[in-house]
């Protein structure tokens, strides 16, 4: 496990892909598990070991995440997520060129729960939700034909930026769900940013982790200075 950032009260780490979060019914290794036992082990803690869980990524997502030491902090970093001063970026590899270098998508999207898929429907539809992001270019490769986007959610719904994206013809890259190129392949989508108020200090601090400069991520070599 890469820990980006430790202290008394939060711990940031790098979450690979294709690992969940939390425990799930596969019964998986999970995030939340492999940092208890971590936790555990280092501090030599007889008993239960606390950690909140204050956001997810997808499990097919990697990037960086921050868990809570203690209630209190947890208590804290939740209600920043409500109010929107907890910020995530993401990179995203999407097939072909987009039309804008940069833009806000706004959608509505509605989940089936059944099939653990969104879709984007109209605003009137029952139990539909308001999704936003705004996205940047950072890289056109036209011999793979494939762009590489910094992308700002603005809201947190369900497979937001993979449904967004693909109902624009862009769907992400190894994204067998949502009609990506070569959905075998692993699913190009990393939070590679993530930005908060420490929970005591009340310090604003910003971590920043890129993926492994491998395979398709490899379109990153050049551009670090843009993220």
């Amino acid at each position: 496990m890469k820990i980006i950032y430790e202290d008394n009260h939060i711990i940031v780490v790098e979450k690979m892909p294709n690992v969940p979060s939390q425990a799930d019914k596969t019964e998986d290794v999970d995030m939340l598990t492999i940092i208890k036992n971590y936790l555990k082990q280092k501090y030599n803690k007889p008993g239960n070991v606390y950690l909140g869980l204050v956001h997810r990524l997808d499990r097919p997502v990697g990037g960086v995440m921050v868990f809570a030491k203690t209630s209190k902090a947890a208590a804290r970093l939740s209600e920043q997520v409500r109010t929107k001063t907890f910020k995530k970026a993401y990179l995203v590899i999407v097939n072909g060129k987009m039309e804008q270098e940069k833009a806000v998508l706004e959608d509505y999207l509605w989940k089936d729960e059944k099939n653990n898929t969104s879709y984007v429907v109209r605003e009137n539809k029952k139990n539909a939700k308001r999704a936003s992001l705004d996205y940047e270019v950072i890289k056109y490769d036209e011999a793979q034909n494939v762009s590489l986007l910094k992308v700002n959610l603005h809201t947190g719904r369900h497979h937001q930026i993979r449904v967004q994206l693909s109902s624009r013809g862009h769907s992400i890259y190894g994204d067998g769900k949502y009609h990506g190129r070569d959905s075998n392949k692993q699913l190009c989508l990393w939070a590679y940013k993530l930005s908060l108020i420490h929970p005591t200090t009340k310090e604003e601090m910003t971590f920043t982790d890129l993926p492994e400069l491998k395979n398709m991520w490899t379109i990153i070599k050049g551009t670090e200075e843009l993220l």
